[in-house]
């Protein structure tokens, strides 16, 4: 049986991981609808972040994540109209250097806005921690863990169950044949993104009151790489299992591996995990195999 120390690194690696798997349904829900990639995802959880953290000076911390999530919707939004838009039909590669310029963008406007400090977000929770047996679990990280399992079942629910969800999927295998379909393409993109500003604010506002919001939040995207690519890209679930995969080996690297070198390797085992399962499964534990037709 593991010792009490592998079950506590277990225990807050899963935690964490279901916070890296709510930014990860971002990836996953852009790429379900487009088949793009959104290289900016990283910029904005850090962009829900600042407006959070700037809300709160003033407004309750709660009605702050609202407007948060409300600004990050409205980008979303704009974005999908005046960018990606007139893209629509064009070689993806088009969508995707387009969402690294964005990213490059938000960069630059956030410090500019909100200067270059790090602000602090504080979760109006306990801060004790809460003790499961030999356990101590973080309060901020059990919220994390509950906000995304909460939005996994919500999203799972809309894809599978919902008309909506049919559309987004229909658009994602082939859009000329979803137009013709009468389904309205530009909508449903639309949707998407409006999604998945919904879950960066939210991942924003839980990693930045667990870190500080600053502009090196939108790491936190880069780190996700590895959960979605380990999942595979259109799969809610396997956005999940990779969450809680990578949260784990972070979380044991961290404790055993860490200690003998003098620490960093629990920033790139998860990417050396990724590339381990690229060589046997390059579609991801839970993707889909391409089938081409001739």
């Amino acid at each position: 049986m593991p010792d009490v120390f592998t079950v506590i690194l277990i225990a807050n690696g899963l935690l964490v991981g279901m916070m890296y798997a709510l930014i990860a349904l971002g990836f996953v829900l852009v790429y379900k609808a487009t088949e793009a990639f959104n290289f900016a995802q990283g910029e904005f959880v850090m962009t829900g972040g600042f407006i959070a953290a700037a809300a709160a000076t003033v407004l309750p911390f709660w009605v702050a994540t609202l407007l948060s999530v409300a600004g990050l919707v409205a980008f979303c939004f704009g974005l999908e109209r005046v960018v990606l838009r007139p893209l629509l039909g064009r070689p993806i590669i088009a969508v995707i250097m387009a969402t690294i310029g964005v990213a490059s963008l938000l960069r630059g406007v956030v410090v500019l806005l909100f200067g270059p400090g790090t602000r602090a977000l504080t979760m109006p929770i306990q801060q004790t921690p809460i003790f499961i047996g030999p356990i101590m679990l973080p309060p901020i990280d059990i919220v994390g863990a509950v906000v995304s399992l909460l939005f996994f079942c919500v999203f799972t629910w809309l894809f599978l169950h919902t008309r909506m969800g049919l559309a987004m999927r229909a658009v994602a295998d082939n859009q000329q044949i979803a137009s013709a379909m009468g389904i309205d393409v530009r909508r449903y993109f639309a949707i998407a993104w409006a999604l998945t500003g919904v879950v960066s604010a939210l991942g924003g506002v839980i990693w930045g009151a667990l870190l500080g919001v600053d502009n090196q939040l939108a790491v936190v995207g880069l780190k996700v790489f590895p959960v979605v690519i380990l999942g595979g890209f259109e799969s809610i679930a396997g956005a999940i299992i990779g969450g809680l995969v990578v949260g784990v080996v972070e979380s044991l690297s961290s404790g055993y591996i860490d200690p003998l070198v003098g620490g960093g390797t629990k920033d790139f085992m998860p990417y050396v995990l990724m590339i381990a399962v690229l060589m046997v499964r390059p579609y991801g534990i839970f993707g889909k195999m391409p089938v081409q037709r001739v």
